[in-house]
C-alpha cells in the first residue's frame, strides 16, 4: 500500500495510506458545536465574501487575511487545493480553470521577454502549441532536447537563458519515460525551477517532487477529476524556492515589491514561486476556476487509487494484446518489456504505467477509420483520464496542423491511435478490440 506523510491523528508515528488520504485531507471542518456540519465539502457559489467589519477588509487586503473575492480565493477552492498539494507531495497547490491555464501560469511566473524554457520534445500537443506559437510572442521561447534519455543532452541544451526545465512524468502519448532525478539534478546545478506535468501519472503512481521536482502540474480535467465532466488545472509547488542558489535568476522573486514592500521570498520563504503564481499571476491573468468545478474534481481524487489502478491493470492487458497482432505495426506503452522506457517505468512508475497507449496499425488512415468504427464499447473523442475507453486519430485531430514529418517525429504516424483505457470490464475491451481489429482485417 502506498503511503504518504499525512499522520494519524491519534498517532503521529503512523502514517496513512494513499487512499485514506484522498478521502480525507483537505476536508471541510465544522465550526465547533451547534454549527453545520457538512462531510462532503461545501460549494461556496459565489463572487464575493462579506467583510465582518472595516478592519476585515484592511486584513485581507494588506495581509491576505480571509477572503474577498473567488478570482483571490475560494472556500470550496482551498480545501480540493490542501488535498491535491498532500497527494504530491508538495508544500501548496493552486487550483486554476484548466491544465493549459496551469502550465502558462506557472511559466509566466518563473520565464520572461528573452528568456528561455528548456523542453521534451515529447508532449502533449496543446502544449507544444504554447510552447512554439504563443509564448514567442511574449519573447519566450523554447528549446527541445534532441534525446532526452540522454542526460548530458539536458545539460548540453541549457542556455544563460534557461529559466525552466519541462517535461511531462508519462509523455501524452508514446509514454517515454524520462530518469526524472537525474534531469533534476542538473536543472538545480545551475539553480533552475525544474517543472514536471503530472497529468498522466497522477500522484497515486508517481510523485516527481520526491525525485527533484520544483513544481508539479495537472490537467485536472483528466484522471484527477475522472468523469470526463469538468475542467480545472492544478499548480503544486514543493516549497523548496532558494533565494540564494537562484535568486539571481527569479529576481521578481527576491525584490522589494515596487512600493518598497518586503519581497516574497521574505513573506513566504521557500513557497515564493507559488505565492508569486497566486498573488500576481493568476488573479490578473484571470484563469479563475468555478467552485462547482473545484468541487468536482474534489469528488473525483477521493476515488482516484481505485481507478487508476483499474485503469494502469487494464491498459497493460489492452498493450498486451494489441502487441504483436497482425494488423499491428507498434505499441508505445512504457509497461511492455520490449518498451526503451522498461527501464525507468520499471523504477519510477512500480505501481503502473497509466492509462494511456498509442497504437499504430498497418495499412494507414483507412485502416484506423475502420478500426475505430468497428468499435462498440470504446468512446471515439478527444480526452483521456476518463473512466470510459476512449480512442482518437491524431494524425486527422489533435496533430493535423502539424506537417507528416513534424508527426513522425512525435510517433504520430496515418494508421496511429491513442487509447485512453476506462475502468471497463477487461473482456469486454478486448472483444471490443477484436472487432476493431477484424473490421481492419476486412
Amino acid at each position: 500500500m502506498t503511503t504518504l506523510t499525512e499522520t494519524h491523528p491519534t498517532d503521529p508515528t503512523r502514517p496513512h495510506g494513499f487512499t485514506t488520504t484522498q478521502v480525507h485531507a483537505g476536508g471541510s471542518e465544522g465550526d465547533g458545536p451547534g454549527s453545520a456540519s457538512p462531510r462532503a465539502t461545501p460549494i461556496h457559489l459565489t463572487a464575493g465574501f462579506r467583510f465582518a467589519g472595516y478592519e476585515d477588509a484592511e486584513a485581507h487586503f494588506g495581509a491576505g487575511e480571509g477572503y474577498a473575492y473567488t478570482r483571490h480565493g475560494n472556500p470550496t477552492t482551498e480545501s480540493v487545493e490542501r488535498r491535491i498539494a498532500r497527494l504530491e507531495g508538495g508544500a501548496e497547490a493552486l487550483f486554476l480553470a484548466s491544465g493549459q491555464a496551469a502550465i502558462t501560469t506557472t511559466l509566466l511566473g518563473l520565464v520572461g521577454a528573452g528568456q528561455r524554457v528548456l523542453a521534451s520534445p515529447s508532449l502533449y500537443e496543446g502544449t507544444r502549441g504554447l510552447f512554439l506559437e504563443n509564448l514567442p510572442r511574449l519573447g519566450i521561447e523554447t528549446d527541445f532536447v534532441a534525446d532526452p534519455a540522454d542526460v548530458g543532452a539536458w545539460e548540453r541544451a541549457i542556455t544563460p537563458d534557461t529559466r525552466v526545465v519541462f517535461l511531462e512524468s508519462i509523455p501524452n502519448a508514446r509514454g517515454d519515460v524520462h530518469d526524472l532525478a537525474a534531469i533534476a539534478r542538473v536543472a538545480h546545478a545551475r539553480g533552475l525551477a525544474f517543472v514536471v506535468d503530472n497529468t498522466l501519472a497522477t500522484p497515486y503512481l508517481l510523485r516527481p517532487i520526491e525525485h527533484g521536482a520544483d513544481v508539479v502540474v495537472h490537467s485536472a480535467s483528466k484522471f484527477l477529476a475522472g468523469h470526463g465532466s469538468v475542467l480545472g488545472g492544478v499548480v503544486v509547488d514543493a516549497g523548496t524556492f532558494d533565494a540564494e542558489a537562484s535568486g539571481r535568476l527569479y529576481p521578481h522573486l527576491v525584490a522589494p515589491s515596487r512600493l518598497g514592500a518586503a519581497s516574497l521570498v521574505e513573506r513566504h520563504g521557500g513557497r515564493a514561486r507559488i505565492a508569486y503564481l497566486r498573488e500576481s499571476v493568476a488573479p490578473r491573468f484571470g484563469p479563475t476556476p468555478s467552485p462547482i468545478n473545484a468541487f468536482l474534481v474534489g469528488q473525483g481524487v477521493e476515488t482516484l487509487s481505485l481507478r487508476v489502478a483499474r485503469q494502469s491493470t487494464n491498459a497493460l492487458a489492452v498493450a498486451r494484446f494489441l502487441d504483436g497482432r497482425p494488423e499491428v505495426d507498434h505499441v508505445d506503452y512504457p509497461g511492455l518489456g520490449a518498451s526503451p522506457s522498461d527501464g525507468l517505468a520499471r523504477r519510477y512508475l512500480p505501481d503502473g504505467q497509466g492509462a494511456v497507449l498509442q497504437v499504430t496499425l498497418h495499412g494507414g488512415a483507412s485502416a484506423a477509420r475502420r478500426f475505430v468504427e468497428g468499435l462498440g464499447v470504446v468512446t471515439h473523442m478527444t480526452h483521456v483520464g476518463d473512466v470510459r475507453s476512449l480512442v482518437l486519430h491524431p494524425a486527422s485531430t489533435s496533430h493535423v496542423l502539424r506537417t507528416p514529418a513534424e508527426q513522425a517525429a512525435q510517433g504520430v504516424h496515418p494508421g496511429t491511435l491513442r487509447l485512453s483505457v476506462g475502468i471497463e470490464d477487461l473482456p469486454d475491451l478486448l472483444d471490443d478490440l477484436e472487432r476493431g481489429l477484424k473490421a481492419v482485417a476486412a
